[in-house]
């Protein structure tokens, strides 16, 4: 168990040591992952930038992930999931509309007075504070696919033991402190785990 976000993030910077370049860019994911992403900017002397994905919620069950959507309408659907729920192409297309309307007026918000980095040819850095189903960081990394990125790692602390082999398809490399069979919450493995505000996040990319 980790005691917050911060100690997460130094863990995972110290055991990137022999991969992170100058040439690398963090990219972290709103909100949770601005925290360890900024550790490990400071750590290595190198670009922060934070990327909002919303998480696509099921009908009923919002906090069950289907999917997630990026800022500029890059989205990812879980078929498995969506197939066992059988959901529909009304609710899909719906649920996605209004996810991508928030994930642009947070990235407007967030990134609003911050410099404008290519990521095209660059070494690319997703960071986030867990991984429990993917969604999030697979949609991540097709933005970043489409932003002509030359090398997409994930770094993570924690993630679920059914979900590496899924999502590796996705990375160059696919970092992570722990490996757990069943993680339910990311917020489980964590002593300390608060909402991180816009505030905090802003402070952060300063």
């Amino acid at each position: 168990m980790f005691e917050n976000r911060e100690q997460a993030g130094t863990l995972l910077a110290l055991r990137l040591k022999k991969i992170i370049a100058k040439d690398f860019i963090v990219v972290s994911l709103l909100r949770g992952g601005i925290i360890l992403g900024k550790k490990i900017s400071d750590y290595f002397n190198i670009p922060l930038k934070s990327l909002a994905v919303k998480k696509i919620g099921a009908p009923l069950n919002p906090e069950l992930g289907i999917g997630a959507v990026t800022f500029d309408k890059t989205y990812y659907f879980n078929n498995y999931i969506m197939q066992e729920l059988n959901i529909s192409a009304a609710y899909k297309e719906a649920v996605l509309e209004s996810k991508y309307r928030e994930a642009k007026l947070l990235q407007k918000k967030i990134e609003k007075n911050t410099k404008i980095i290519s990521y095209k040819e660059k070494n690319v850095l997703i960071v986030d504070d867990g991984v429990a189903i993917g969604n999030t960081v697979i949609c991540s990394s097709l933005y970043l696919r489409k932003q002509k990125a030359k090398g997409i790692i994930l770094a993570i602390p924690v993630i679920s033991k059914d979900i590496v082999n899924n999502i590796k398809k996705y990375f160059d490399k696919v970092i992570y402190l722990k490996i757990v069979n069943d993680l339910a919450s990311v917020s489980q493995f964590y002593k300390y785990f608060p909402q991180i505000t816009d505030e905090k996040v802003l402070n952060c990319l300063v």
